[in-house]
């Protein structure tokens, strides 16, 4: 079942299984894919700053920080 990201909690473990399809934009695709963000790729949310924008999560051994309107552009399923 697909969640929007904006609903993950710290903690809690998520799979990517694909990409919103009016993401227009295909160098953001792009960036989201270097990034890595395959399908497949599961990461966890590590924090969210006290104002609820970024959030940071680690995937692949590493962090990274991400604002949630630019991660409305996966789609991604709880583990």
């Amino acid at each position: 079942m697909n969640i929007p990201f904006k609903d993950l909690q710290v903690g809690q473990t998520a799979c990517v299984t694909g990409f919103a399809k009016e993401l227009t934009d295909r160098s953001y695709l792009r960036k989201l894919l270097a990034m890595g963000f395959t399908r497949g790729t599961e990461f966890q949310v590590v924090r969210v700053a006290p104002m609820g924008d970024p959030v940071e999560i680690r995937l692949r051994g590493f962090s990274l920080s991400l604002r949630k309107d630019e991660a409305a552009a996966l789609k991604i399923e709880l583990k």
